[in-house]
């Protein structure tokens, strides 16, 4: 047997097997969310950010050469006392200078796309002028440093001066093999003139260091990329969220428009549609019972009476319609006094039974005893239980039966069961039936054709005590409905306070 429970509050009246989302930016999202996990890093795409980021390490770092360079002429001198360093570390800063120029500029020409490549190019060259200088440091003979090891110094400064680079230019790929390749070729031939082990040994070390350096800064320079990457795809998804919320929030104003325009108009149009429905019930009553004299023609008559039975249809229905607009609106106020569930019901079946006889149908009920009052609005109640039944007298064909049961639930709340032996909901309607305006395949073949705004108006109520709704049914076997009422609504009765006797006044004795 399926079953259908209400747990939707005033506002939510919608049929909820249906999928409301924009699938389109859903399906975007999730595209965009995968590109996010997988990550790519081709070095391709992000070529402008790296040469800008390159830019902005450069100009944060202006001061990082110059100091080395400083500190190695002030050295050099100290230890060798050879005046020529001077005119090196004259020529190096000259070359740093140049390409701080180049930065500074490229910052301000702000670097476009179609542009990259030849900043890039030029930036390589600052590199090489740079690396030449290194290669100038290399070159002035070992006599002329005394009696200090000159091999040492100059090893130790190209490697600090490797590592400097390494650490500077990553960002920048192949920077360093244009700084230090020139490096190499001056050791190279010096080494090859010479034959000197100490040149020889210096130039292989150096040469493995500018590979396994080169190495690792490829590595930290795919690193930046694939970080790029995520941060772009990031920036995506970000996006694409952006303009789900934007568009979530435009149609929920809409709806909201929509539904604030279709509340005003149901609250200024009732007057003027209940006014013509009363004059045209009371007239047609007036008519059909012949108050005034009788009809000449019978068949007039008949007009009369499907005037008056459609008049009553269609007040029914705006009376329905503007108690579901003020539901969902909120303005659906509770009159809640104490009320006795079993009285309430037991009423609504002698409003019923005249129907049910005329279809032959027998309305059994079964109430538990001495069940406290509830703590409920009679009106909404009533009009509950009146719906039910309606319900199950509707659709139970003739000769059947309906079973209606009040009393405790599993928690100490109070239910009311309503069972009939018609012809059931097939499951996938059970949603269908409790939407608004939601009808079934059999009610649209019925011949008694109804609103569909009795189900969602009973669970709206039933949401308004706190309580749940519940629809159960199977196909050919029949159709059980089951209203809830909280625990916290139920009114226990105290015991009478017992009379206890007036305690007297006790004497105050003084000494």
């Amino acid at each position: 047997m399926s079953i259908a429970a209400s747990t939707s509050t005033d506002k939510i009246i919608v049929d909820k097997s249906r999928s409301h989302r924009n699938k389109a930016v859903s399906k975007t999202v999730r595209a965009t969310r995968q590109r996010l996990q997988t990550g790519s890093s081709a070095p391709s795409g992000f070529e402008r950010e790296m040469l800008l980021l390159h830019i902005e390490s450069v100009l944060h770092g202006a001061m990082a050469l110059p100091l080395l360079v400083i500190l190695i002429a002030v050295s050099g001198i100290y230890l060798s006392g050879d005046p020529h360093i001077l005119a090196w570390a004259l020529l190096a800063l000259s070359a740093h200078a140049v390409t701080i120029f180049l930065a500074r500029k490229a910052k301000r020409e702000d670097v476009v796309t179609e542009k990259v490549s030849v900043w890039r190019r030029r930036f390589l060259a600052g590199q090489m002028l740079t690396g030449l200088c290194w290669a100038i440091f290399t070159l002035p003979d070992c006599a002329s440093c005394g009696e200090i090891a000159s091999g040492l110094f100059e090893g130790t400064v190209l490697f600090i001066a490797l590592a400097v680079t390494a650490m500077g230019t990553f960002l920048l790929r192949n920077a360093l093999y244009y700084t230090f390749l020139p490096v190499l070729a001056a050791l190279g031939f010096s080494s090859l003139r010479t034959g000197d082990a100490v040149d020889i040994g210096l130039t292989g070390i150096l040469a493995l260091s500018l590979v396994f350096l080169a190495f690792m800064t490829d590595r930290m320079n795919r690193a930046n990329v694939h970080i790029l990457s995520v941060q772009s795809e990031k920036d995506d998804l970000i996006a694409e969220l952006e303009v789900a919320k934007s568009m979530s929030d435009e149609a929920r104003r809409r709806a909201e428009e929509a539904n604030l325009a279709k509340s005003r108009f149901l609250a200024s149009m009732s007057h003027e549609l209940r006014t013509p429905l009363n004059a045209i019930l009371g007239f047609s009553e007036v008519m059909s019972t012949e108050v005034l004299g009788p009809l000449s023609n019978p068949t007039y008559k008949e007009y009369t009476l499907d005037i008056h039975r459609s008049g009553e249809h269609l007040l029914n229905l705006i009376n329905e319609i503007l108690d579901l607009s003020r539901i969902e609106a909120g303005k659906y106020e509770l009159s809640e006094d104490a009320v006795n569930l079993a009285e309430i019901v037991e009423d609504c079946i002698g409003m019923v039974q005249l129907r049910a006889r005329g279809k032959n149908i027998t309305i059994g009920h079964q109430f538990e005893q001495a069940m406290p009052s509830v703590w409920a609005d009679e009106k909404a109640m009533r009009q509950v239980t009146l719906n039910l039944l309606s319900n199950a007298v509707k659709f139970t064909p003739s000769g059947g039966e309906v079973s209606v049961k009040v009393g405790w639930t599993a928690g100490g709340g109070q239910y009311l069961s309503i069972r009939d032996n018609g012809p059931g909901i097939p499951e996938e309607e059970i949603p269908i039936v409790l939407s608004a305006f939601g009808q079934g395949s059999i009610a649209i073949k019925s011949a008694e054709q109804g609103t569909g705004l009795g189900l969602p108006i009973v669970q709206a109520i039933l949401a308004k005590h706190g309580g749940q709704f519940i629809l159960r049914s199977k196909l050919r076997e029949g159709t059980e409905a089951i209203a809830i009422l909280p625990p916290r609504r139920v009114l226990q009765s105290l015991p009478p306070v017992e009379d206890v006797p007036s305690l007297t006044r006790r004497r105050r004795s003084f000494a």
